[in-house]
């Protein structure tokens, strides 16, 4: 049985939006809380429990703008790699697509993403899971992690 998530896990949502306030998060992560570092955060959160869930340091950017925010893409980018480097974020690079962020999940899933438009959906699969562990089984080997990218083009009806 598939199920397709069009959000971060749910745990790390309620997380982010749940905390007294980002310095915790921040603090947890040995990084200092400025306000650059809160205001990134605050959009990442936001941004997860929308349909798109992975943004680049652009889509941050403008959505920063949209806010009236006055923080420079350096300054987003300088903060991904800091975010990243205390695990908080994953960076991923999707094949002929810049380089977009998402919250760290404790939750594995896979990923699709759409040639034309370049959106990119998680979804999980019991079933696909457990045939990659008995294909690395019968060549005698344990599966020990994964990652997969489904590159898709949206079916017109």
């Amino acid at each position: 049985m598939s199920v397709y998530k069009n959000e971060y896990n749910n745990k790390s949502i309620k997380k982010l939006q749940t905390m007294p306030n980002q310095n915790e998060e921040l603090k947890k992560a040995g990084l200092k809380a400025t306000l650059p570092r809160i205001k990134i955060m605050e959009v990442l959160a936001s941004t997860g429990i929308q349909e798109e869930a992975h943004f680049s340091a652009e889509d941050i950017y403008k959505e920063l703008i949209s806010r009236d925010e006055d923080i420079g893409l350096a300054t987003i980018y300088r903060v991904l790699t800091q975010f990243e480097a205390a695990g908080m974020v994953t960076k991923h690079h999707f094949e002929n697509s810049k380089a977009v962020y998402e919250i760290n999940s404790d939750e594995h899933h896979d990923h699709m993403v759409d040639v034309d438009t370049g959106k990119v959906m998680e979804f999980h699969d019991e079933e696909l899971e457990k045939l990659q562990h008995e294909i690395a089984n019968k060549k005698g080997y344990e599966l020990v992690d994964h990652s997969m990218v489904l590159h898709v083009r949206k079916i017109e009806s």
